[in-house]
């Protein structure tokens, strides 16, 4: 009662005292009207990626006027303040009816306060039942009036007002009580929002949903009342279920998010696709559902030809601690097994050293006290670069990285734009098979360069950021090449023919990290296993862990299937027998004369003997190497004479290769 007749009161000064009342509303002093807002994360369209709460765990976000489905804006002024855009921050006829129907029924049966009188309130925290307060408001809202817009106001409004817990503002309730923008809402959901502010946590839906689906209802009978809805459409929104619950804020690309706002608070715009994202993050979080927990995998998909990133998944689980989720996976630093071998090859064609059709030695070789190995432990002898490669064999490409100079990988990875940091002093012919650490967004990038054809492009994850000047790493046609080796690939399981994907896998040592890279006419990925701590992986392979999630991450992200290009004009596509003789063989040839088994005689019959069986050598340069069907039975001999292994019955190959790659074989039979 006391409120209304303030009210009166001021009214009464209005009519009587004009000027006093102007001078004394023009000094008013207006609080802030500027509010933190919560940091947001779009994607490229858009789209509400990831957002934070404010000080004191607040939900307040920015919100434009064109955000808004014109629908709430109507219902808002029908219910609220129907004269919102006719007074001038206090409503007189809204007065007097309330002061008459308080004077005939004893008590407050409505109130008077304008919108613009409750942005007074709200901006000052006031109280609305003292009549101090309410003349505070009043006169806070006729000063708001004369400086700002109508559309200003309601802006302040819509962002500030209390929607129940740490919600504030029609952005943020929308997107917690209904789980969407407020652009596009139903007539039941319009009403649900319009009905919040007035009891924010007497019809909070998650703790009282009659309470909140009473208020909706009622809201939606007003607005047939003030012809905003038809009594069909208010009769229909009341059947719709009400909310009873409260929805998470978006929470896509948590890592990446968290990078863009760690340059402060804002709103930060990223090449991300949503769609993509959240696939993607669903089809890491399903594959290591039922995996060790410890385990943590990374995925990055890029456009190639723009370099921008569209998807980021750095942990299967962001909140995740046995296998510290927290940690973005997708920037750590860890060795990347074979899938620098690509970039090998592309390098030896780019320098004439081999073609795909080169034949080169896949037998034992030593470079001083570096001895390196296959995977498999098996040699294959002579065979193509093309299938060297495709079968991912160690030494082939030890071979050739002698020949180009480790420094001369190390700076053409740095000129794709990849960081790589050794992992001891100078280069050393161990790293190309993965003998330093990289990001997977790093080998990503590089294996964009491939895509595009050996031009080079950084990738960008911020919309604002300008595409860089593209560097050339590889030839367009040593690029090919590279690529159509790859495609050849026998893809994994269920992933359709070969030639669609180009792509390569890696395991690093000790089973530490599994990888997957490829590409198509549009998109590169990449794939990333293992523990963040380092720690072995027991039984890990890239060809059977990374490489089947690698084509479903693609698929994911195309919309459609685009062909890997044709050859370029310039690429030398013939058989072997028609290439330049020094692009038939790589490196030293095998000779005749060069070594020679002096025993036993090819096609020798001996006695199994618990010793082993004698060999003796002429020619070739130590160390020598023996190999047993083709697996190494001794290594490091230096006499030109020596004893196998114990060897069974039965027929048996033995190979001798020395540190020149020349050999000499027998087939014998053990009795």
């Amino acid at each position: 009662m006391r409120s209304l007749f303030a009210c009166v009161l001021v009214l009464w000064c209005v009519g009587f005292a004009r000027d006093q009342l102007d001078s004394y509303v023009d000094a008013t002093v207006l609080p802030v009207l500027v509010h933190a807002t919560s940091p947001e994360v779009r994607d490229r369209n858009g789209v509400l990626l990831r957002a934070y709460t404010i000080e004191d765990g607040l939900w307040r976000m920015e919100l434009s006027p064109d955000q808004v489905d014109p629908l709430f804006y109507k219902m808002l002024i029908a219910y609220e303040d129907k004269r919102f855009y006719q007074h001038g921050g206090i409503d007189p006829l809204a007065t007097v009816r309330a002061f008459g129907q308080a004077v005939r029924h004893g008590r407050v049966v409505s109130g008077a306060s304008t919108l613009t009188m409750q942005v007074a309130r709200l901006l000052e925290d006031g109280s609305t039942g003292r009549w101090d307060g309410k003349l505070r408001q009043m006169r806070l809202a006729l000063a708001l009036e004369r400086q700002l817009g109508k559309e200003q106001i309601l802006a302040i409004y819509l962002r500030i007002a209390p929607y129940g817990g740490n919600i504030e503002g029609l952005r943020a309730a929308s997107l917690a009580w209904l789980g969407k923008e407020p652009k596009r809402l139903t007539p039941a959901e319009a009403a649900f929002l319009v009905s919040l502010p007035q009891a924010p946590e007497s019809r909070r839906p998650d703790r009282h949903p009659e309470a909140a689906r009473i208020a909706r209802d009622r809201v939606l009978m007003r607005m047939v009342q003030a012809g905003v809805i038809d009594t069909e459409t208010a009769l229909a929104g009341q059947s719709d279920p009400a909310p009873n619950g409260r929805h998470a804020v978006p929470q896509l690309a948590p890592h990446m998010s968290d990078r863009a706002i760690s340059a402060g608070p804002g709103r930060y715009d990223l090449t991300l696709d949503a769609n993509v994202q959240q696939s993607l993050e669903t089809l890491v979080a399903d594959h290591m559902a039922s995996r060790d927990p410890r385990l943590s995998m990374a995925i990055v998909v890029a456009d190639h030809q723009s370099g921008e990133i569209l998807a980021s998944v750095g942990s299967p689980d962001y909140t995740g601690t046995v296998g510290q989720g927290f940690v973005d996976m997708t920037q750590a630093l860890r060795s990347p097994g074979s899938t620098l071998k690509p970039l090998v090859y592309g390098l030896a064609f780019d320098r004439g050293l081999a073609h795909p059709e080169t034949l080169i030695l896949d037998t034992p070789v030593q470079f001083g006290a570096y001895a390196p190995q296959n995977f498999d432990g098996v040699f294959r002898g002579e065979l193509s670069v093309r299938r060297a490669l495709q079968l991912s064999l160690n030494i082939p490409v030890i071979r050739l990285t002698e020949a180009l100079g480790s420094a001369h990988l190390l700076a053409a990875m740095k000129q794709a734009g990849t960081k790589p940091q050794l992992q001891g002093g100078a280069p050393g012919l161990a790293l190309s098979l993965g003998g330093l650490g990289v990001s997977l967004q790093d080998m990503v990038q590089l294996y964009a360069a491939l895509a595009r054809g050996g031009e080079s492009v950084p990738l960008r994850w911020l919309s604002e950021r300008e595409a860089e000047a593209a560097r050339r790493i590889l030839s367009p046609a040593s690029a090919w090449q590279v690529g159509h080796i790859l495609a050849g690939v026998t893809p994994p399981a269920l992933a359709g023919p070969p030639g669609r994907v180009a792509y390569k896998t890696g395991t690093s040592y000790g089973h530490r990290d599994a990888w997957a890279l490829g590409w198509d006419g549009q998109f590169v990925a990449g794939v990333w296993i293992g523990r963040p701590d380092g720690t072995p992986v027991p039984g890990a392979f890239g060809g059977s862990d990374a490489a089947p999630v690698l084509f479903q991450a693609l698929e994911r992200a195309r919309l459609k299937s685009v062909p890997l290009p044709p050859p370029p004009p310039e690429t030398l596509l013939v058989a072997r027998a028609q290439l330049p003789l020094n692009l038939q063989r790589f490196g030293p040839r095998q000779k005749a004369s060069g070594l020679r088994l002096t025993f036993p005689p090819d096609g020798a019959r001996l006695e199994a003997a618990a010793g082993g069986v004698p060999i003796k050598l002429r020619g070739g340069v130590p160390p020598f190497t023996l190999l047993v069907d083709g697996a190494v039975g001794l290594s490091g001999l230096y006499r030109p004479d020596f004893i196998t292994p114990p060897m069974g019955p039965g027929f048996t190959k033995l190979s001798v290769v020395d540190a020149q790659g020349n050999s000499g074989r027998v087939s014998i039979e053990l009795q």
